[in-house]
This record gives C-alpha cells, structure tokens and sequence, in this order.
C-alpha cells in the first residue's frame, strides 16, 4: 500500500480526509452521549484538520527548488509546520480544559453510551492505521512533519482508548465526576505533546548537529582515509527537514597539486552521500603542514569520542 504514495504530501491528503470523517464521528459521538470527555476527544480532531493542511503547505513549500532568495532550498518550512502543529495542540489543550472544568461542580448524566462508544472507537481504528501509514511515509521521506503527524494522530488514538475507558466506567459505576476529570487527564496529555512537538521544532530552526548514529556514519566514512595519512578537522553538521548538511577540512600533503586534493575532496563528499542519502557535503581544502590550518580541531576529537562511543556499544 505503502508504494501508491508517491511523495511525501500524498501522506497528507491521506491524514485531511482521516481528520474529517474521525472529527465528524468524534462530534456525533458527543451529540449522543453528551460526555464532555468525547467532547475533548473531538476538538483534538478540529486541531487534527488544521495540522494536516498545514502539513500540506509545508511539505509542498520545503519540496521547492532553491532560488535567488532561498539558496540552501526550503526545507526548514516543516519545522514550521511540527511548531505551528504543536501552538495549535497547546489552543486544543486549553478548550479541552475549559469545557471540562464546569462539569467538576455540575456533573450531568450520560446517555446512549454504548452506541456513542461504538463510534468513537471506530474513529480511533481510522487513526491508528492513518498514524501507522504516515509514521512509515516519516521513514520512508525522512519527513519531520509526517512524522509530527503521525506522532499527533497516534496521541488522538490513546486519548479516545483512555476517554472510552473512562465513560464506560462512568456508565457502569455513576460516578459522573469522572467525566470531566478525565477530559482534564486529556487536557494535560495533549499540552505535554504540544509542548514536546514545538521543542523539537526549535532544535531544528537552531541548527542542531546531526544524531548520534549519522556521526558515527560519517566516523566510519572517513576512517579509511584518515589510515592512509589524511587528516580532517572542522566538522560541522545540521539537518533542515529531510536535507543533511555535511562540512569539514581535509588536510592533504602541501606538496600535492590542486588536481590530486580536488579529487580526493570529490571522492570524500562521494563516500559521504552514498553512506547518508539526501546529504549535502562542503570540504575545505588545507595543506597540513600550515600551523593556521590545525586551528580547528574539533573534529579530530568528536571522531575520537564517536568512535569511542561506538566501541562501547
């Protein structure tokens, strides 16, 4: 199934028409029962609209070529969008909390609970398997708002696994309090992962360094070179959505000719692409003989503490 989607967005129309039918479900589950737990559960749904077309235009604007303004392209726009996704689940989290908090002094009767039930867990299948897809087109497109997505949906599905629960126990024991205190437990479920979406959206506007696993990537990479003499130093990394931006100094004999350090500096950013797809890679060319060349030797000890690391393992 997975191969009818050919690029990232399609994922997208996918979560929209999701978002639609479960946030229709959700309300009519409400409608019948009158719990102001479902209530909860089917705002999250509205916000799950939202997140999805913002998704849409994120995806079709970081899928942009570079131009004149944009030269390192458009790809940090789905950090906008797992923010902006994130603002919008702190705006639910507060409705939720909102709703619920009259229902702890007024408690009121349920009704039609079974049937109400019914429909909000088939909502919960249709976003459990849409999360599913979306989590794997994240894999797939090494897509940050999918996987923003997919996470937000997969939140939704234990909300309504949690809001049944506990209108069922509402039903069968009377104790109507449990209403609205559960549609607070949902209030602060959903916060805490708006509040997660928007931290890891700001580690990606500030350029933070590549994981853990692509540095020991770009370790093992390099090793085969650094045994035949070659130094390397000024290793910087960042990532902008599914781009991976790669820079380093090499360090090469003073006596070779500018042919021989530019092909070698050709086969280095080679090796680099084809171990980590979707990788930009800069070196800068320096003769190690120069004192001014070893100013910047961070790299030779992050490789050593990555290599390390990797050893310990």
């Amino acid at each position: 199934m997975l191969r009818r989607f050919s690029d990232a967005r399609s994922y997208t129309w996918l979560s929209i028409a999701a978002a639609l039918v479960t946030m229709g479900l959700k309300f009519f589950a409400y409608q019948l029962t009158g719990s102001v737990g479902l209530l909860s559960d089917a705002v999250e749904s509205v916000v799950n609209l939202v997140a999805a077309l913002v998704a849409l235009w994120a995806l079709w604007l970081a899928g942009q070529p570079a131009d004149e303004d944009h030269h390192y392209g458009h790809s940090k726009a789905e950090y906008f969008s797992s923010g902006l996704e994130g603002a919008l689940i702190l705006v639910a989290a507060g409705s939720i909390a909102i709703a619920a908090w009259p229902r702890l002094f007024h408690p009121q009767p349920l009704e039609s609970v079974g049937l109400g039930l019914g429909v909000a867990v088939f909502a919960a299948a249709i976003n459990g398997a849409v999360a599913y897809l979306l989590w794997q087109g994240g894999k797939r497109y090494r897509s940050v708002t999918l996987n923003a997505d997919a996470r937000h949906l997969l939140t939704d599905v234990w909300t309504t696994v949690g809001v049944v629960v506990a209108v069922a126990l509402v039903h069968v024991t009377g104790w109507l309090i449990l209403d609205p205190i559960i549609a607070l437990a949902v209030a602060l479920n959903v916060l805490w992962t708006g509040l997660r979406l928007i931290r890891e959206s700001g580690y990606g506007l500030l350029d933070t360094a590549l994981p853990q696993a692509d540095q020991e990537t770009i370790a093992r990479t390099l090793a085969p070179y650094r045994s035949e003499g070659i130094e390397f130093h000024a290793l910087r990394t960042r990532s902008s959505g599914a781009r991976r931006f790669v820079s380093l100094h090499v360090l090469v004999p003073g006596a070779w000719t500018v042919q021989q350090g530019h092909d070698l500096c050709e086969n280095i950013e080679l090796a680099l692409r084809r171990a980590m797809a979707d990788t930009t890679v800069f070196t800068h060319l320096e003769p190690r003989e120069d004192p001014v060349a070893w100013e910047d030797q961070d790299l030779d000890r992050r490789l050593e503490q990555v290599e390390d690391s990797g050893a310990q393992r």
